[in-house]
């Protein structure tokens, strides 16, 4: 009889659940991509239903149910830390109160009474399950395990080593010195969103100069050689506060934070730029302590920072470990995935199973439609489709893309992680100089500066790309190899930049020459392999722009419909779902089309 588990992460943000099945993950979804509520924090009972229905068992059949932390551990920090900022922290101690009273510190009573379940439930810490989320799904027998992300319960840093089905914890940073928690800081401070707006600051750094790095290193942080560090709190008010800074801090860097969408100027770049420089030095400061530590080969990595793909390139062109496998689900709802896989090899004390790549299938492991399930629902909808032969829809969609026009792909599962990686995108020709400000403006609806992801056929990517190693996850970015670059004229800085082409893939080419890079090899997506074969057979190009499927303020698009209609309300020219092809000229209005795009970018 098989032994399945549940995996759940939730009440934080980006909510998520994952089965497993003997061991082997079958379906993980976010809670985002069915309530269309971005990040969702909320219980993930609609990822949950997916998951079961995949499998097609009831909530009984389950053996475990594991949840990604320890909600008493977490309270406890909580409680602690707001007595030792008291009074000052009260009204952040007001704000939380409610909700752990009502709901999270009984959380066994709450997984049991949502899912009509009565059998066993475990409770992972935060960091264990971010571990084993890195380092079980990875091909590696043994590797050390870096884990870094704002906090978990006190944790806010973890290492350790892997070997077989066993984990052993070696060291942690505590609250509230925190590599995320800094990132976050100064991601509220330049005017973004704190855990969403994040890879906003990674993306803006490169327009800007390291000139507060000094700072950063003399005033906030005390930061040894092996990694680990100490913030002065008196720059920060997370701990007793409703914000992330303080007036120290913005004494310090000369202002109070950026409004929100106001004008992005050079101090912000330079900012954005000074810490992500910063959090550079400390993922290989701590790198390298641990490969010296433990004597591994191998490197796992997991936590919202290991979402830092800049930091990722960084630590991968630094060669300090052999091989490096990243979780593509990184953050908080790869919590879900690693809290199931800890339960079935640490609790349970199960062997693994190895694979060449790794177990996580490409993670293409949310919901799927047919070919015939597109068809009802367009019938029905009212659209105007041809369906068509595989082969015939990929020579469809590169005709398109080789003649500049952009388009929709929706092609078997969704993809599990921040990531569109082939299954839900928007796709583009990357040598066309128009393209990033035309996706950027006329279909995501968002900040100008954002730079786009090449997808690129593997066997090909050190044609372009100064990188010796697959990227099937986009968690890597590396530089444009300098035969393909261009030079702009002298004295252009900043967002400038981006009028400019500056190589001759230019839609993909940030203005420090970089990019963040997916590698295809057609194991876990031959269609995807098979569109970008056929776009070199008929450009010489293989590679193209992957961007995700949605507008700006929105998750990436789970269902037809949700794709259809993204569609409509943008200037993409085609849409492909499995084996159907709509053209954006055939169509009838979209009804509530302009309701909806105002709503779209209203965020």
């Amino acid at each position: 009889m098989a032994t399945y588990i549940l995996g759940i992460s939730a009440f934080y943000h980006d909510s998520a659940a994952c089965l497993i099945r003997d061991g082997v993950i079958i379906a993980a979804a976010q809670e985002e991509r069915f309530s269309r509520i971005k990040n969702d924090e909320r219980f993930p009972i609609n990822s949950i239903s997916y998951c079961l229905s995949h499998a097609g068992i009831e909530s009984s059949d389950l053996s475990i149910v594991a949840f990604y932390d320890k909600p008493l551990l977490k309270f406890e920090r909580i409680l602690e830390t707001h007595l030792a900022f008291a009074p000052s922290s009260l009204a952040s101690f007001l704000k939380a109160m409610p909700v752990w009273l009502k709901e999270k510190l009984w959380m066994e009573d709450t997984l049991k009474r949502q899912l009509g379940y009565q059998g066993e439930v475990i409770f992972p810490e935060h960091h264990q399950s971010h571990a084993a989320s890195a380092f079980y799904p990875s091909p590696f027998e043994r590797a050390a395990v870096l884990t870094i992300d704002g906090v978990g319960e006190w944790a806010t840093t973890s290492w350790g080593i892997g070997h077989g089905h066993h984990l052993e914890s070696h060291g942690e940073l505590r609250f509230p010195h925190s590599v995320g928690l800094l990132y976050s800081a100064f991601t509220y401070y330049t005017g973004f969103r704190v855990n969403s707006g994040e890879y906003k600051v990674m993306g803006l750094a490169p327009y800007g100069r390291p000139i507060y790095k000094t700072l950063i290193m003399d005033h906030l942080l005390d930061l040894k050689e092996d990694g680990s560090f100490r913030m002065d709190m008196r720059y920060f008010n997370y701990c007793q506060g409703l914000t992330m800074t303080s007036p120290h801090f913005h004494r310090l860097f000369g202002g109070p934070p950026r409004t929100p969408d106001s004008e992005i100027t050079q101090r912000t770049m330079d900012l954005a730029r000074s810490v992500q420089e910063v959090v550079e030095e400390i993922v290989l400061r701590m790198a390298r302590h641990i490969k010296n530590t433990s004597g591994e080969k191998n490197l796992c990595l997991a936590g919202g920072v290991a979402l830092n793909c800049v930091a990722n390139g960084k630590l991968q062109k630094e060669k300090i470990f052999d091989q490096i496998w990243i979780q593509p689900a990184a953050g908080d709802a790869g919590g879900s995935l690693g809290a199931a896989l800890f339960a079935w090899h640490a609790h349970l004390g199960q062997e693994r199973t190895f694979y060449k790549e790794d177990s996580q299938l490409g993670s293409y492991l949310g919901p799927s439609y047919s070919t015939e399930d597109v068809l009802k629902w367009a019938t029905e909808f009212g659209a105007v489709f041809q369906e068509l032969s595989e082969t015939e829809i990929i020579r469809e969609a590169v005709n398109f893309l080789a003649s500049g026009n952009i388009g929709g792909w929706f092609s078997g599962r969704m993809e599990f992680g921040p990531r569109a990686l082939g299954g839900r995108s928007i796709l583009g020709d990357a040598r066309n100089a128009d393209m990033q400000y035309s996706l950027n403006m006329r279909i995501k609806f968002r900040e100008s500066f954002r730079p786009f992801a090449p997808i690129c056929l593997e066997e090909d990517v050190q044609q372009y790309f100064d990188l010796d190693t697959p990227s099937p996850y986009m968690l890597m970015v590396a530089p444009i190899v300098k035969q393909r670059r261009l030079t702009p004229p002298s004295g252009i800085t900043g967002l400038d930049l981006l009028k400019l082409p500056l190589s001759d893939i230019p839609a993909v080419t940030h203005v420090d020459y970089s990019a963040r890079i997916q590698t295809v090899n057609g194991q876990f997506n031959p269609r995807l392999y098979g569109l970008l074969t056929e776009f070199k057979l008929k450009t010489g190009s293989g590679i193209l722009v992957n961007t995700s499927f949605n507008v700006r303020g929105e998750p990436i698009v789970s269902t037809p419909e949700e794709a259809y209609r993204c569609f409509m309300r943008t200037e993409m020219d085609f849409l492909v779902i499995e084996n159907v092809l709509f053209k954006k000229g055939e169509q009838p209005k979209l009804k509530n089309m302009d309701q909806t795009h105002s709503e779209a970018t209203s965020h």
